[in-house]
């Protein structure tokens, strides 16, 4: 990725490496769920992707494990409304649970099933421990849209960590992605729970997939 930005947060050998084995290995589908009491036991760190509808968050979902259906993808963006589980790490000491959220904010059916998806995610951030971070998936053509900031705001309030990943980046021009990196971060600064390092990706190009990789050994580590 030498033509777009890239984080500069320092990364120790055993967080990449924790991060690469993480992903390398297998990783399984568990379960849909719909309600707090079909998820499964909270005996590991848990991870989850979280972005409006049509972000890209099942491509970058499926550009991080290495596969290419592992979260499905749909013309019909909205269509997934369950808390999506996938075990990663089986084979080491600490696994974890990557947990793809349902998307937000698609408008044909945002007055029908926004209400059913605050709820649903409103009681999983209250009532899940294990939680260590939503990764918040950010169109990065787009910025933050008030829907974003709208649920930017849930978290603040449920005192939820989150991190803000740009996707899409090769869409934009070169001289367009440090001025939209920028933006973003000072947007984000306004928000108390949002952590200050914005990840940047393109599943097609695999840029800054190392990094979220990481990220997530950092966070399910014990």
């Amino acid at each position: 990725m030498p033509d777009a930005p890239m984080t500069d947060t320092p990364y120790s050998e055993e967080d990449i490496n924790r991060g690469r084995l993480l992903f390398a290995g297998p990783v399984t589908f568990v379960m849909g769920a719909v309600s707090l009491d079909t998820l499964p036991d909270a005996d590991r760190p848990e991870i989850a992707f979280a972005g409006r509808s049509n972000v890209g968050k099942s491509s970058l979902v499926n550009a991080l494990t290495g596969r290419k259906t592992l979260a499905r993808t749909s013309n019909t963006p909205g269509r997934t409304q369950e808390l999506n589980y996938f075990e990663m790490g089986s084979e080491l000491e600490q696994p974890a649970y990557l947990v793809d959220l349902p998307g937000y904010g698609y408008a044909k059916i945002e007055r029908k099933r926004v209400h059913a998806w605050t709820r649903l995610v409103k009681d999983y951030l209250r009532g899940r421990p294990t939680l260590r971070r939503i990764m918040l998936l950010i169109d990065s053509r787009h910025g933050l849209k008030e829907n974003d900031r709208e649920i930017m705001t849930m978290l603040d309030v449920a005192a939820v960590n989150y991190q803000l990943v740009l996707t899409k980046l090769d869409k934009l021009k070169v001289a367009d992605r440090e001025k939209m990196l920028a933006k973003v971060k000072a947007d984000a600064a306004k928000f108390v729970a949002c952590h200050p390092t914005i990840l940047a990706t393109s599943s097609e190009k695999a840029w800054g997939l190392s990094d979220v990789r990481t990220e997530i050994g950092q966070m399910t580590k014990f």
